[in-house]
């Protein structure tokens, strides 16, 4: 089965929900494989890495522009919100904890998930500074 079922239709008759649909198909279809995660550092000292902490972190999510509740379009004029994609982004607040002792170069992969949005899978990679610098 084509995961490109009503492409052409979507294309010629409603232009501005072709974003829209994407997204359906994705949170009905999964994921692709060669999704690359959204990649992140995080520089710590070598006395916070020891002790462990957490660290605060957004994510940026995209999600359904709420201008135009994803047509890409207000009437007939584009979405000036969203340039005509239907498509916005949001900050999704996230807090990794780093557990004491955590190494430099440690990488920690998580997925944030938003009811209203595609999940995002992240990747962030921690990095250690002397405590002198």
């Amino acid at each position: 089965m084509s995961h490109e079922c009503f492409a052409d239709e979507i294309a010629i008759d409603f232009p501005s929900v072709g974003h829209a649909i994407d997204r359906m198909r994705h949170a009905f279809l999964g994921e692709a494989d060669d999704e690359a995660p959204l990649a992140a550092e995080v520089c710590v000292s070598s006395r916070e890495a020891s002790g462990g902490l957490i660290v605060p972190l957004e994510v940026p999510v995209r999600g359904t522009c709420p201008a135009c509740g994803g047509r890409g379009e207000i009437w007939t004029e584009c979405c000036a919100d969203c340039h005509g994609t239907g498509d916005a982004l949001f900050r999704h607040p996230v807090k990794l904890t780093l557990p004491a002792g955590v190494a430099d170069g440690a990488r920690f992969r998580f997925r944030v998930s938003s009811p209203h949005a595609p999940s995002v899978r992240v990747e962030v990679r921690i990095a250690i500074r002397s405590s002198a610098a």
